[in-house]
């Protein structure tokens, strides 16, 4: 199969701009303006936090999020894609719901832990971080949720389904194939219980047709 190297929805290269240690410490701090040193603080996962968050918790729940929902609509330049060839990694978008899963870190690690995620989740400011309600069985909590920010051009939508797939497909970032990004997130959720039929029906797409097995010389 011939992909595309890019196609009229991919962001120019010369529009992508890291953030400098002192913008993403300052959205840190903004983030962080309410929390007092005794508090522990949860964290909203929807995508690869689910399968590798890469810090230590306290507690994990199932959790729903009202009001958003996952969508891969979000230009992946850095660990999924490059600025030439970006690949999709998963935003939360306006609308709907979320089912994900919130992780509680304990108070004397907030600082360390967040100063880390920062580089993880905030390479170039695509997302706005938000505290937002969360519902879990064991009651609510009130989580950070990294959320897509639709001004900037990090933010697509409306890709027809065969462009979508070319693009997951061709795509390789700093930490992988982007289809390995979409599949281990897929896998995470399901393992969690967690029903989400668009994803499945990229997976399927991105799997392709089941192959007949090899049955000669059987019979």
């Amino acid at each position: 199969m011939n992909l595309p190297a890019a196609t009229s929805s991919t962001p120019a290269r010369r529009s992508f701009r890291l953030l400098t240690d002192a913008e993403r410490q300052a959205s840190l701090d903004r983030s962080l303006s309410h929390w007092t040193p005794d508090q522990d603080v949860w964290v909203f996962g929807y995508g690869s936090l689910v399968w590798r968050p890469e810090f230590d918790f306290a507690e994990r729940r199932l959790a729903v999020l009202n009001g958003y929902h996952r969508s891969l609509c979000l230009w992946s330049r850095v660990n999924r894609g490059t600025p030439e060839l970006p690949g999709l990694v998963f935003g939360l978008d306006r609308g709907g719901s979320c089912k994900g899963v919130v992780f509680r870190i304990a108070a004397r690690e907030v600082r360390t832990t967040m100063r880390e995620l920062w580089k993880r989740e905030m390479p170039s400011g695509a997302y706005i971080p938000k505290w937002l309600n969360c519902r879990t069985r064991q009651g609510g909590v009130r989580a950070l949720a990294f959320t897509m920010d639709r001004g900037t051009d990090a933010y697509v939508r409306g890709l027809p389904p065969e462009e979508l797939i070319a693009i997951v497909q061709r795509a390789h970032g700093h930490y992988g194939p982007c289809t390995e990004y979409v599949l281990e997130t897929a896998q995470a959720l399901e393992q969690h219980g967690i029903l989400d039929k668009k994803l499945r029906a990229v997976v399927l797409r991105l799997r392709g047709p089941a192959r007949p097995k090899n049955t000669a010389g059987k019979g």
